[in-house]
């Protein structure tokens, strides 16, 4: 049997296809060049269990820091401890109101074609990321969302809880290489909300114990200002929305409010998205567009792969993985 990447060789050659090998070749040469790569995480990623190539490419060292929604930063962790619960629903498309109902009443979350169990899952680590926040909170100390996760992953409190191998969960290898990670938005999704009820209830007193957006972005632009000083900085993101807005808007901050002109822009761009291709729509927007802007350079690698990113990530991530 052929490789996969003897594969994409051979079949490749055309339209998306071509894009899709000459992005993951574009990605091989910049990291070989002793580049850097970011990888920006949209839509339900860790729920398409993304982690079985992603957790690799951390691991080898293809990935140096990740910026996701505050749904794939949780739901990563709830796969990792409740896959066996999971539900997946093959005919999704033929629901009615009255079926989601059901699945409403049996506390069973539909994300396309698969639910997440709301006991097993969501209030299992709600139980456990809520103890740190206390904690916190009593001793004076603020923390970003994804540190409380890495905390509680560390001490190894959930260990007992895995039904996958920590091996495929990407949140886990990020935890072991420290990886730097920027989660915007993070109020919205699961967890935020239920800490902001938290907050209301007064279990958790100083609201400020969970950093957020701003002070991500003044985190963002010292790692990139210091990592820049060294290396070409790549921008590979997945699917659209905020958690591709907000880190690439780095760059011209660093430049246009902080006057640092001598940091680079982004050395290599690649966006997979669905998105209709739209000028002044942010996900659908072309990347020719970021010139304007001041987030890529005219000499930047530019690729924009319009496909499903369940079916192309795992694809350009064997690429670069050598599978």
């Amino acid at each position: 049997m052929k490789t996969v990447s003897e594969f994409i060789s051979h079949h490749f050659r055309h339209f998306n296809a071509a894009t899709l090998k000459e992005a993951a070749q574009c990605y091989t040469r910049h990291l070989e060049k002793g580049g850097k790569m970011l990888v920006t995480v949209g839509g339900a990623m860790s729920t398409a269990e993304l982690g079985l190539s992603f957790a690799e490419m951390i691991c080898q060292n293809k990935v140096h820091a990740i910026c996701c929604t505050g749904a794939n930063l949780e739901e990563d962790l709830f796969n990792l401890v409740a896959h066996h619960h999971y539900k997946r629903i093959p005919n999704w498309r033929e629901l009615k109101g009255e079926d989601e109902q059901v699945l409403l009443e049996q506390h069973l979350n539909r994300v396309t074609d698969t639910c997440i169990p709301e006991g097993e899952a969501m209030r299992r680590i709600e139980k456990a990321v809520l103890e740190e926040w206390v904690l916190a909170d009593q001793e004076g100390r603020k923390m970003f969302p994804h540190e409380f996760f890495y905390s509680i992953l560390r001490d190894d409190r959930l260990s007992k809880s895995y039904q996958i191998d920590p091996k495929d969960s990407w949140l886990f290898a990020a935890m072991e290489k420290d990886l730097p990670l920027f989660v915007p938005g993070w109020e919205d999704s699961t967890l935020g909300n239920m800490y902001a009820g938290h907050c209301i209830s007064g279990d958790v007193k100083n609201v400020h114990t969970v950093r957020t957006g701003i002070e991500y972005m003044i985190a963002l632009a010292d790692w990139y200002t210091k990592t820049s000083e060294h290396s070409s900085i790549g921008f590979f993101q997945i699917a659209g929305g905020i958690a591709g807005d907000f880190p690439i808007c780095v760059v011209p901050m660093l430049h246009q409010d902080l006057q640092r002109t001598n940091v680079p822009r982004w050395g290599y761009f690649c966006q997979i998205s669905d998105s209709t291709t739209s000028y002044g729509s942010y996900s659908g927007a072309v990347p020719n567009e970021k010139i304007t802007w001041g987030k890529l350079s005219l000499e930047t690698p530019k690729f924009i792969i319009e496909s499903d990113a369940t079916i192309v990530v795992p694809l350009i991530f064997s690429w670069v993985l050598g599978w």
